[in-house]
């Protein structure tokens, strides 16, 4: 299969962040790398796909009955085949838990992205879904916060963001392509992962380092 008949996620899998950032900014794009606090539970398991966006916010004048209402029916809004990305704008309470995780990963989400906690983390382990945060709390979301908007733009750190904009998480860090940008910056990260190979390669066949940046233009 070529790259060009494989989905844009299909195609993003195969790419890292590295390589994004480069070609992202070669193209003068700014402001699209996620804070680093935000990390990865599973930093050798890449993320990426589209983002379906949830914005929330503290609001310790609900009750128990309508915040968990409300979080349920985050859970079941989120899209399959999509990475659920969420502006907490909460650094107290967990975002993400034992059954939200086994929830989403059962409706084909996958993965979630927050710029806050985490909890239930040894169970979320077992099942092997992708979260990325930013610290661990056993505190819910009960009685706290609750979502104020799906499929809205939200802003994480210096990053806007707009539902269907692309996502992709690994060990370095996380990236955010814009959705009418995506195809344009794959393809301009295919071409630079093979002229790194040929770098590579011609490297390790003896050229001297520098001859090999100017043969291809790329180190």
């Amino acid at each position: 299969m070529s790259p060009t008949s494989k989905s844009p996620t299909e195609r993003l899998e195969a790419c890292y962040t590295g390589i994004i950032h480069d070609v992202m900014r070669a193209m003068g794009l700014k402001d699209f790398v996620l804070p680093p606090e935000i990390r990865p539970l599973f930093p050798e398991q890449k993320l990426a796909g589209p983002i379906f966006t949830v914005k929330g916010k503290v609001d310790e004048a609900a009750d128990a009955h309508t915040t968990l209402l409300e979080w349920t029916g985050l859970l079941a809004e989120a899209k399959s085949g999509h990475v659920v990305v969420c502006e907490a704008n909460n650094t107290v309470t967990a975002m993400m838990g034992e059954l939200s995780a086994e929830t989403l990963q059962y409706r084909g989400v996958k993965g979630y992205i927050v710029d806050g906690a985490c909890r239930d983390v040894d169970f979320i382990l077992k099942i092997g879904f992708p979260v990325c945060f930013t610290f661990y709390t056993p505190r819910d979301i009960v009685a706290y916060w609750r979502p104020a908007g799906f499929e809205v733009p939200i802003r994480i750190g210096d990053v806007a963001i707009s539902p269907g904009d692309y996502v992709l998480a690994d060990r370095d860090g996380i990236v955010v392509i814009p959705k009418d940008r995506i195809l344009e910056v794959l393809d301009a990260a295919e071409k630079a992962i093979a002229a790194e190979n040929k770098v590579r390669t011609a490297i390790l066949e003896g050229v001297d380092p520098r001859e090999a940046y100017l043969l291809y233009g790329k180190f």
